[in-house]
């Protein structure tokens, strides 16, 4: 399973150096703060491509945990059932006896008693296993809507990242701050998966 989404931006840093390098005179400044937000949330993006990836594969371990568990629960209520069947077929001897007029030897009646007693011990088992089952269940729920957070937040800063580059290459402002706009939101994003 991938970590997460890859965020390729070392291109992009290469190509908005170049420029700065190119127009070390006028505009420099602006090319420098575009590139120092782009650094920044190329590492807000990093962070959050690994927690993504993190979160996801902690999900899907507790499904596997979550899957092997419902096994479990299954192989009990066979048992269960099978220990039933084991008491109805000592009570069927038990009056097989009784309709021919005699007496049943008593440990019918005991061994009827115990499997219907081994049924209640394993009953709870499978309830026991039943219940962790959907606590994993639902751990895993959470982890993956946390997951998809993090992969918003992951394209969002991918969105910034590019219109960033695309202000450095073109000089223009109103296409950097909606590339900050992008990046914050993407922070909120962030931040909110981290909560919560």
């Amino acid at each position: 399973m991938p970590e997460g989404p890859e965020v390729e931006t070392e291109r992009l840093h290469e190509a908005i150096h170049e420029e700065i390098e190119k127009e070390e005179g006028e505009g420099a400044g602006f090319l420098k703060r575009i590139a120092l937000t782009t650094a920044i949330l190329a590492a807000f993006a990093a962070v959050a491509a690994l927690r993504a990836g993190a979160t996801v594969n902690e999900a899907l371990l507790l499904k596997t945990d979550a899957t092997r568990l419902q096994a479990e629960a299954s192989d009990q209520w066979a048992y269960y059932q099978a220990k039933g069947i084991k008491a109805e077929v000592q009570a069927a001897s038990r009056n097989a006896w009784t309709a021919l007029g005699k007496e049943a030897p008593p440990n019918f009646a005991k061994e009827e008693k115990r499997y219907h007693d081994q049924q209640q011990e394993i009953q709870a088992e499978a309830r026991k296993r039943e219940k962790e089952r959907d606590e994993r269940i639902k751990e895993s729920d959470h982890l993956l809507h946390e997951h998809h957070r993090f992969a918003n937040a992951v394209a969002l800063f991918q969105v910034s990242i590019a219109l960033g580059a695309v202000a450095a290459l073109t000089r223009s402002r109103p296409v950097w701050f909606c590339s900050m706009l992008v990046g914050a939101a993407g922070i909120a994003l962030f931040a909110l998966a981290f909560s919560g």
